[in-house]
């Protein structure tokens, strides 16, 4: 069975509700208004959807497996594909034969918040789950230059298609100051034993406009 290639088409940015909601405090975001990026991406059948993550999930990737903060490439590649790691603890998943051929091939590997650990082990696991993900489910590329400027064309958009959607993340630099921070949260958070993902209030759907917005990931 071969997996499913979706595409990326452009990649935006947004920030958190304090920004649109200054005048209803019920809407704000304790945290702060967290910038967002929103990738288009366009399925085989030809729905679309727009993949969302805080522009600090690129930190904490960073800083939970000990990625060069600068390889951009490694750490859009685990974030565009790791929703779709099934969990070994899922019955459901098993069902699934995509998802168990994951499982097959990662399960009992150590995750960011398995201690005693190095972090090039927890990298080298990560990756395979990444790669097992992209072999057996769900591989998520560009499309064309020449289609996403024939794209831009339609919609009179003056605009020159990138070499690669993705490139205006890229060149958004990480604050090696704010990585370390994020380092030192999970190092802490592994010796307590208090290890979990970080929770993120994301923005309204409304505030990117023009396409459905599925906070994280999509239903395969």
């Amino acid at each position: 069975m071969m997996p499913l290639t979706w595409t990326t088409w452009d990649a935006e940015l947004s920030y958190g509700p304090i920004y649109h909601a200054q005048a209803d405090p019920a809407r704000v975001n304790p945290m702060g208004a967290e910038p967002l990026w929103g990738v288009a991406v366009v399925k085989e059948n030809g729905s679309r959807f727009l993949k969302t993550f805080p522009h600090s999930t690129l930190e904490w990737r960073a800083a939970e497996y000990g990625i060069d903060p600068d390889d951009k490439d490694t750490l859009l590649d685990v974030i565009l594909h790791e929703s779709y790691i099934p969990r070994e603890d899922d019955p459901l998943a098993l069902m699934d034969p995509t998802s168990a051929r994951v499982i097959a091939v990662t399960q009992g590997m150590p995750t960011c918040w398995t201690p005693g650990v190095s972090d090039e082990t927890r990298l080298e696991a990560h990756l395979t789950r990444i790669a097992a993900v992209k072999k057996y489910r769900i591989r998520i590329e560009p499309a064309s230059v020449d289609d996403r400027q024939s794209a831009l064309a339609f919609i009179g958009s003056r605009r020159v298609a990138p070499s690669d959607p993705l490139d205006p993340i890229r060149a958004a630099q990480l604050d090696p100051i704010r990585v370390e921070a994020r380092r030192l949260a999970v190092s802490w958070a592994r010796s307590t034993g208090s290890a979990r993902e970080p929770n993120f209030d994301l923005k309204p759907p409304d505030t990117f406009m023009g396409m459905p917005t599925e906070p994280g990931s999509a239903p395969v």
